[in-house]
């Protein structure tokens, strides 16, 4: 739970009907006494009782004795209850993500195993005994312990009707063969048992807190899986010669050019290992491909083409089935065609980035303004301000504006269908091959805007998500059966089936069904069509499991909630070939590069090669569209090595095959990796800090994806923070540029989150990102922002309010220190500060930090360069003489006449000063070299002697003995001196003085 949030980049708040509250009935009042072994100390209990849960971190829990900590707590009419503990520091165990169920009476954690109706741990008790013999029936359990690499194994079981063995258990120590252990337990009258296995030093197989369910005579337990009444494992098996049955009911059915088989298993002797899908089209020889379970989906298929398709089972031994009777399916259309387009090119570090939501930034046409299901909920119905607002013709329309302010770079949000309730940010990604049809407008579509904004200068930078896809799965990837019902509870969540229809978010339901109540028309009014995806009947190929059973849970309605209405990894709804199947359980661990964030972000399993297809082709075709970047969304909840093996050489492959090699060196891709304290490295872990994602790796891994993440992790994190590679491609050395070496980059730049969480402060920004910059491959590439749709400075849910001094401080320092200046929309005017950044559909977007901006740029603008108005009429006239405007303009004109300002390396050597530095860049007949500081004076010792020129005053110093001295004294202003050098003059006084700069 710790930093449990909706999402990284898009923080948007679910469909009320996601959170479940468990049902309770009349009881008299009971207690619980926990008693949870560690070392922590102190340690938390952080519990829910009928869905109302203790605030973050919990309550404190008292010593029992050494080891355990003891809370009683006082359940009211509750007889189970939800329970999580942690240290108080943000290291959580939260049952792996599942959350521990705990009863009345004394339970006992311990290793991630509950045991009810438990004696108190710190009363000396007995060692467990090993069953007495006696006259009842016995079982024989063999436990292969090869595959976990144990030296010796403990059962701890619990016969059926009886009471659990004492963690943690009894020894297997009968004899056996090298790769198992035994144990005979005797069971008396009960006819099985529930076990678990541990290696006695604290790690377990609980079968994923299932526990195994172990019946009489010999049984096995091999990696998961229980073998009943089996032969002895260590007898050599004799060959394996017979073959699996034919499998049954293959069936196929096709959406667009994506292919869907599901067919029922085949049995055999031994056990079916796959299945081999033979797929023929016309004469062309069958190709086959492999399944391992009762399912195959293929995309990329030829449109409106029949293809034929036939399956068979095979074994561990080789023996195969015969192949089923051949069924035939005909593809649709195609994707919609890709239109061309080319990017700008040119080194990323000379633009400045302004960073827009489109869908609330201007309306340009109203025609496709939508509020979707939870447009009157939210409030933004009563305020006439619809989630879907902005467009690409508002954007379009507003390229004059963006250029006036000086910025030659524009970052959005993702473009691709969405498909959830309150998704307007673009994070909740559904058909990855489609622009969403809420943004574009004939005439004005996304192609429309690459190339507008690149006829004028500015280049397009995307928001890209490969961690996720949102509601219901990805379509022509996988999109997963849902339960639903239309019944007097549902109706109103669920559209009326209509053959062929599918989703179309520009089709809202009117709220005017006359089959339907009032309050039921309520609920129904916005929410588009999604008779596509759900069924009341198990559908043919379905992996959810309890298919429409009623849960204990209810939504806030009051309305009984069914397994599978929702999405969720652990319910089977999402195989783990497309999919994740676990929540995140430790924000700084492994699972949070391979578990869910969240119930509306379905994590794709990106080692799996299908997905990685589906993936990169989808990106490939924004990247033929002539697209300048990509921001990489939630890119630390995706292992380093799979981003290196697979997604950024492909992007660097196709924009060279598309547009050259030049072109690919200069497409600016930067990644947010969340870090949200003030470490260097993220609580000590390597894997989880930004800097880490800029490097190759320094190993061989596995050739299997999967295996290669978990093998890199453990290396890494083992060599620690202290073995990390280093760089000096941000620093000077001395006074000289060097050439960077960038043979070691891994293609992923970063948002510089180190400096983001400390802009609270520019000076404590300042010194937290230097201290980061030898651990960075090349600094000088960093995005540096102060505050963002997700936060503000110190993980705050605020926009920035420092002040509007503060304000001009923090982006004299932006635009002069190392990094790409980025600043989020409405910053230049302090647009909704202080108010919180995002609360999802609780609360009207006007009041939060995502709020419409198109009222304070409404008019023209006419702009004669970047950050150089010639005429502007109307609110936006008012908006470009606001004094932060005003300075943002001039540091974007002195940006952009200085290279060192843009490209080059710093240093601090022989400078004393607050915030000042020395930067230079040289490139062929380019040689810059600049000497800044901002808000109070410094001086520079060790310089060369000459003629420098400041840009902000057209101040001239002869320096003659490497010494030059500068007098300042006011918040956010500033000095850059220039060398002024044969071939390179100093560009002078650089445009008009203004509130700071002066």
């Amino acid at each position: 739970m710790n930093r449990r949030r909706v999402h990284l980049a898009a923080a948007t708040a679910i469909v009320a009907l996601s959170s479940l509250i468990p049902m309770a009935g009349a009881r008299a009042a009971n207690s619980a006494t926990v008693f949870y072994k560690t070392g922590w100390n102190p340690a938390n209990i952080h519990y829910g009782i009928n869905g109302t849960w203790t605030n973050v971190p919990g309550v404190a829990m008292d010593t029992a004795c050494t080891g355990w900590k003891k809370k009683t707590i006082d359940l009211g009419t509750a007889a189970t209850f939800q329970v999580t503990f942690n240290n108080g520091s943000g290291t959580w165990d939260n049952n792996q993500g599942r959350n521990y169920t705990i009863g009345t009476g004394t339970t006992v954690v311990q290793n991630g195993v509950v045991t009810g109706n438990a004696p108190d741990p710190c009363v000396t008790a007995s060692p467990s005994p090993s069953p007495s013999p006696s006259s009842g029936g016995k079982a024989t359990v063999f436990y292969y312990k090869k595959t976990r690499g144990w030296s010796s194994v403990k059962i701890h079981y619990q016969p059926t009707g009886g009471s659990w063995t004492t963690v943690p258990g009894i020894d297997m120590d009968e004899e056996s063969c090298a790769d198992w252990a035994k144990k005979t337990v005797d069971l008396g009258s009960a006819t099985g048992l529930k076990a678990a296995f541990n290696n006695g030093s604290g790690t377990w197989d609980n079968n994923n807190g299932a526990d195994y369910a172990i019946g009489l005579g010999t049984t096995t337990v091999k990696d998961g899986v229980i073998r009943a009444n089996a032969p002895e494992p260590c007898t050599p098996d004799p060959p394996d010669t017979t073959a699996p049955s034919v499998p049954t009911g293959l069936a196929a059915t096709a959406s667009g050019t994506t292919v869907t088989l599901t067919w029922t298993a085949s049995t055999d002797n031994v056990g079916v290992t796959g299945y081999e899908i033979s797929r023929a089209k016309g004469e062309e020889t069958p190709v086959v491909r492999s399944a391992s379970g009762t399912s195959y989906k293929e995309s990329g298929l030829d449109a409106k083409t029949t293809y034929t398709y036939k399956v068979r089972a095979l074994d561990a031994a080789g023996n195969r089935s015969a192949y089923t009777d051949a069924v035939s399916v005909t593809t649709g259309d195609g994707p919609p065609p890709v239109t061309q387009g080319t990017p700008l090119g040119g080194d990323p570090r000379k633009d400045s980035i302004y960073f827009v939501m489109t869908a609330r930034f201007y309306d340009g046409d109203t025609s496709n303004d939508r509020g979707g299901s939870q447009n009157i909920r939210s409030g933004n119905a009563a305020n006439n301000d619809p989630m879907f607002r902005g467009d690409f013709k508002g954007l379009i329309d507003k390229l004059d504006y963006i250029k006036a302010l000086g910025f030659s770079a524009i970052w959005i949000t993702p473009v691709v269908l969405n498909r959830s309730d309150y998704d307007y940010h673009g994070y909740h990604g559904w058909d990855f091959y489609r622009v969403d049809t809420r943004l574009e407008t004939p005439g004005y579509t996304y192609q429309d805007l690459i190339n507008k904004a690149h006829a004028k200068g500015l280049k397009i930078y995307q928001d890209v998500v490969y961690n996720h896809s949102s509601r219901w799965g990805a379509k022509g990837l996988f999109v997963p059966p849902v339960y639903g019902v239309r019944d007097e509870q549902w109706k109103w969540m669920y559209s009326a089936k209509e053959a062929g229809r599918e989703y179309d978010p520009m089709v809202e339901h009117q709220g005017d069904d006359p089959g339907m109540t009032a309050a039921q028309n309520q609920m129904a009014k916005g929410r588009p069509y999604n008779g596509d995806l759900w069924s009341t009947e198990e559908p043919a190929g379905n992996t959810c499991r309890n298919w429409g059973t009623p849960t204990q849970y209810y939504s806030p309605e009051g309305y009984r909630i069914y397994n599978c209405q929702w999405p969720s990894p652990t319910s089977g709804m999402f195989p783990a070939k497309y999919y994740h199947q676990c929540w995140i359980g430790n924000w700084e661990g492994e699972d949070s590069r391979s578990c869910w964030l969240h119930e509306d972000l379905a994590d794709f399993n990106t080692e799996n090669a299908e997905v990685q297809k589906y993936l990169i082709d989808a990106y490939n075709r924004f990247i033929d569209m002539g697209v300048d970047g990509f921001r990489i969304d939630t890119a630390v909840h995706i292992p380093r090595v799979t981003w290196n093996r697979r997604f950024l050489p492909a992007i660097y492959d196709r924009v060279k095959e598309k547009f050259g090699e030049d072109k690919a060196k200069d497409f600016y891709v930067f990644g947010e990796v969340a870090a949200f304290v003030n470490d260097k490295w993220n609580r000590g872990s390597v894997n989880h800090s930004a800097q880490f994602y800029t490097w190759k790796e320094r190993k061989d891994y596995s050739a299997d994806d999967e295996k290669a993440a978990i093998e890199q992790y453990n290396y890494e994190e083992q060599l620690g923070t202290g073995n990390q590679p280093t760089s000096t491609n941000a620093f000077l050395d001395g006074n000289t540029y060097h050439a960077p070496d960038h043979s070691k980059f891994s293609g992923m730049n970063i948002i510089d989150m180190r400096m983001h969480m400390n802009f609270s402060d520019a000076q404590n920004a300042y010194n937290n990102g230097k201290d980061s910059d030898d651990s960075v491959n090349d600094a000088t590439y960093n995005a540096v922002y102060v505050d963002s749709h997700d936060y503000g400075p110190n993980k705050s849910g605020f926009r920035y309010s420092g002040g509007t001094d503060a304000w001009a401080e923090n982006m004299s320092l932006m635009w002069t220190f190392r990094g790409i200046p980025t600043l989020y929309y409405g910053s230049e005017i302090e647009f909704q500060k202080g108010k919180q950044i995002d609360c999802g559909p609780t609360c009207p977007l006007a009041t939060t930090g995502r709020a419409y901006y198109g009222d304070k740029i409404e008019g023209t603008v006419t702009t004669s360069g970047y950050g150089e108005v010639s005429g502007a009429s109307g609110p936006v006239a008012t908006t470009l003489s606001q004094p932060l405007v005003k300075h943002l303009q001039r540091l974007n004109q002195i940006r952009r006449a200085i290279p060192a300002l843009q490209m080059g390396q710093y240093s601090t050597e022989g400078v004393s000063g607050s915030i000042a530095y020395k930067r230079r860049y040289t490139s062929g007949s380019t040689d810059s070299f600049v000497l800044v500081t901002v808000s109070s004076g410094a001086t520079f010792t060790g310089i060369p002697n000459g003629t420098y020129v400041d840009a902000v005053t057209g101040d001239r110093k002869t320096v003659t003995g490497g010494t030059l001295s500068i007098d300042l004294n006011g918040k956010g202003d500033m000095r850059a001196y220039v060398l002024d050098l044969p071939g390179n003059p100093a560009p002078g006084k650089i445009g008009t003085d203004g509130p700071y700069l002066k």
